[in-house]
């Protein structure tokens, strides 16, 4: 049926609802569930997830330049190889970047409490906290190069796969931003 537009008109609640129930109820619910405390939450989950994700890929970046250093000193006598544990490596960047994200003098500045308030990283600041370590001998050699070549060609692919993954992750996580932004 057609509608003609009518000004609006304050109403007390009860006669709102006998008016015209089945259109202002749902958007009384609309309008109780976008609140500016609920866009931020959003906001924050949306950023936490890419934070985590870009963090994940500049650790796997990083893995893999190490993997790659050990393959190339292969032939190196008395280099030891050396590797990090990527699991422990992402949890300790997470808790940096939280302390980071509570500190009020390393994020933006705002004078709304809507606004965004982010903490500023540099690029290679998760790779600078990564403590790298020695790995252990599997097979002894006279050179005393610890290098396993096959255990660090299938470190390297595992690595490798991983990281592609996590930048399917990343670009599927943008569509699905940009979609629900353009509203398809």
């Amino acid at each position: 049926a057609y509608r003609r537009f009518v000004r609006p008109q304050v109403f007390d609640n009860a006669s709102i609802e006998r008016r015209d129930r089945d259109t202002v109820q749902p958007l009384r619910i609309l309008v109780n569930l976008v609140t500016p405390t609920a866009e931020a939450a959003m906001l924050n989950r949306l950023t936490e997830r890419m934070d985590l994700l870009g963090q994940a890929l500049q650790l796997r970046a990083y893995r893999q330049q190490v993997i790659a250093s050990n393959i190339a000193n292969a032939e190196t006598p008395g280099y030891v190889a050396r590797d990090f544990d990527f699991r422990s490596a992402l949890q300790e960047a997470r808790a940096a970047t939280r302390r980071t994200t509570l500190s009020a003098s390393d994020g933006l500045a705002g004078s709304d409490p809507r606004h965004l308030r982010t903490a500023v990283h540099s690029a290679a600041g998760v790779v600078d906290r990564v403590k790298v370590a020695y790995t252990v001998q599997t097979q002894p050699s006279l050179d005393q190069n610890s290098v396993d070549l096959d255990q660090q060609r299938a470190n390297f692919v595992d690595n490798a796969v991983q990281y592609e993954s996590t930048l399917r992750f990343i670009n599927g996580h943008v569509k699905t931003m940009l979609s629900a932004i353009q509203g398809q």
